[in-house]
């Protein structure tokens, strides 16, 4: 298989365009590839290409973009997946994984049992790695789209975009399905939750999926989850925050058939 890399700026064959700093490295310091090298790029919007290389200097490299080649294809569902920031560096594992299985979006969320604060993460530069790190994963999976991570917000802010998309899309199946435990204690107004396996509404076009933190969701979450969502259980399995989600997304396109 040909060396395949990270273009942003490639558009249209016959383009000249400058790979990413990180991109450069690989391509002359890992693999010393020299001018006039066949290589795949994508632009992270869909679109791949062949390529040539055009000049390599120690800090640049320059290809030029070929023909268009038939990306690997897109999940229908596109899946946002709204994840509760994870203590230390699980949470880079996690957005590795939901890039791999086909995520269109990953929305970092603050929750009340989250052991960082919002303020923290967007100060961290923790956003930062986690684009490189979906970069880094869509290359390595064949995707040409490198999902979009937001910036984080609070699971309030989550559940009222959520709650007030359900209302304007009614027709839809609904904007949110959130994931609970088995045993997560459920107020008197609060529908009973259902697992994956058992939803009979046909795919949607888009849908969150919203997975809580380590210590998982307290009761008021709960109960404003499901005015905006879906509460949905893995059967009768607890799992682990940092697996939860390559689980989840693996269940739900399997369900919709997606593999």
């Amino acid at each position: 298989m040909l060396p395949r890399f990270f273009a942003p700026g490639a558009g249209q064959t016959g383009d000249i365009t400058d790979l990413p700093g990180d991109e450069a490295q690989h391509l002359t310091r890992v693999l010393r590839l020299k001018a006039g090298a066949p290589v795949r790029i994508f632009n992270g919007r869909g679109m791949e290409f062949d390529a040539v290389v055009e000049s390599v200097t120690k800090t640049r490299a320059t290809v030029t973009v070929g023909p268009a080649r038939a990306p690997a294809p897109e999940p229908r569902v596109a899946v946002t997946l709204a994840q509760a920031v994870l203590k230390g560096d699980k949470m880079d594992d996690v957005v590795r994984d939901a890039v791999m299985m086909g995520a269109a979006a990953i929305q970092p969320i603050v929750t009340t049992r989250s052991e960082v604060t919002l303020a923290t993460v967007s100060r961290s530069g923790r956003v930062e790695r986690w684009e490189r790190i979906a970069i880094a994963a869509a290359k390595q999976s064949g995707r040409a789209t490198v999902p979009a991570i937001l910036e984080p917000r609070t699971f309030a802010d989550l559940v009222g975009a959520l709650g007030h998309a359900a209302l304007s899309r009614p027709a839809l199946p609904g904007p949110g399905l959130m994931l609970v435990e088995p045993s997560a204690a459920r107020g008197p107004s609060m529908p009973g939750e259902s697992t994956l396996g058992e939803m009979t509404d046909p795919p949607p076009r888009e849908t969150t999926l919203v997975i809580g933190p380590e210590g998982g969701w307290d009761a008021e979450e709960l109960d404003r989850g499901a005015a905006a969502c879906r509460l949905v259980t893995l059967g009768g399995r607890t799992i682990r925050a940092d697996a939860m989600a390559i689980v989840a997304l693996a269940a739900l396109f399997a369900h919709w058939k997606e593999f």
